[in-house]
């Protein structure tokens, strides 16, 4: 069951966009988009090919700078020139390839990028890394997520697909402080993998970090979003929420063969 926390107008904002504009030459991805990411939800972005919301999420993970509009990070202005601005200012991206390294074990690739050095001498000096520290932390850190592997210290590559993506996610919340985004999580897993990642994503929010997922498995999004944001023509069309739109409706929205304007009023969140 989804343990779906009550959203409503008066949940704080952890990040906000704001006119966002995007330009690629005569190409404009973001039309002067908005975007807005509540505490404590599982915020679903879709969109039709085209629709921007690629340069959305770039744009939110520091990827890509925008041309116009502004960034609020709990309701500070952020301007992010990279990926790592983004990764300090607390915000964490598992990207559809993933960014493991295969050869490494699980507690090494928990770490990776960001190895915990020994104390005093050895780590200053020698940068000699603690690996006892890190592999006491990679086990408590699964154990928090309730991620079943055996052994944080085998190679990834001996995992499955549905396991490497859990390693992606686990470390992804280890290190986030204000959000977690997503981009097709469940793109390339099959039914229980897949719907083995969709309770780690759960865990994840119940932990008290918010998620922007981004999918195409209308299923999933339907089953674990709090709130669905809507992009076309680079612009948010609308943000629905799950409980109260059909599908199909909400497919109708994204491909504009209906307006906002078309939905019952209960359908918007």
């Amino acid at each position: 069951m989804n343990s779906t926390p009550i959203m409503h107008a008066r949940t704080p904002l952890v990040m906000q966009a704001t006119g966002l504009v995007k330009r690629y030459g005569q190409v404009t991805a973001l039309d002067g988009t908005d975007f807005e990411l509540r505490a404590g939800e599982i915020l679903a972005v879709i969109g039709d090919n085209g629709a921007g919301k690629s340069s959305l999420i770039k744009a939110l993970s520091g990827a890509t700078v925008p041309d116009e509009g502004q960034l609020l990070l709990d309701g500070k202005p952020m301007q992010f020139r990279s990926p790592i601005d983004a990764r300090k200012a607390g915000i964490e991206t598992v990207y559809q390839d993933l960014a493991v390294a295969p050869a490494m074990t699980i507690a090494e690739n928990l770490f990776l990028g960001r190895e915990l050095l020994k104390p005093g001498v050895l780590g200053q000096w020698l940068r000699i890394l603690d690996k006892k520290a890190m592999l006491a932390q990679a086990i408590s850190r699964m154990q928090e997520l309730k991620v079943g592997i055996r052994s944080m210290t085998q190679p990834v590559e001996t995992l499955s697909g549905g396991q490497r993506q859990c390693v992606a996610v686990a470390r992804a919340a280890a290190f986030a402080r204000h959000v977690v985004i997503m981009d097709e999580p469940t793109a390339a897993l099959g039914v229980k993998e897949g719907n083995m990642v969709l309770e780690l994503i759960r865990r994840v929010r119940d932990q008290g970090l918010p998620v922007i997922l981004i999918s195409h498995n209308m299923p999933h999004v339907f089953e674990i979003a709090d709130r669905i944001h809507i992009q076309r023509l680079g612009k948010r069309a609308a943000i629905v929420n799950p409980k109260t739109i059909s599908m199909s409706d909400t497919v109708a929205v994204m491909t504009g063969a209906k307006t906002v304007d078309d939905l019952p009023e209960d359908a918007h969140a």
